[in-house]
């Protein structure tokens, strides 16, 4: 499949979609998660700008090896390299 052709991005529209749900079951409880909106906890940064804090090769990483601190409330969490990968394709649409 070529890059640019309607399939490859059916594709990465799935990914992108699959990340959203998953930050949505899992941080949408502190975290602005969309383009809009103030997150409920004081100490979690809306995701659309955690590409000013950090870059988003940091984030893939630290998603790989369990995210344990943040804020100091944050519960852990541990993704899989496909997981990962939604989350990050799904963070950078936010910046666009």
């Amino acid at each position: 499949m070529l890059a640019g052709t309607p399939a490859a991005w059916a594709n990465d529209n799935l990914q992108v979609s699959h990340g959203r749900r998953i930050v949505e079951a899992n941080c949408a409880r502190c975290h602005a998660v969309g383009r809009t909106g103030v997150s409920s906890h004081p100490d979690a940064p809306p995701f659309r700008m955690l590409h000013l804090r950090y870059p988003i090769e940091d984030l893939e990483e630290a998603l790989a090896e369990g995210i344990s601190t943040g804020h100091p409330d944050m519960p852990e969490f541990v993704a899989d390299p496909q997981q990962i990968g939604a989350i990050v394709a799904y963070i950078r649409t936010l910046d666009r």
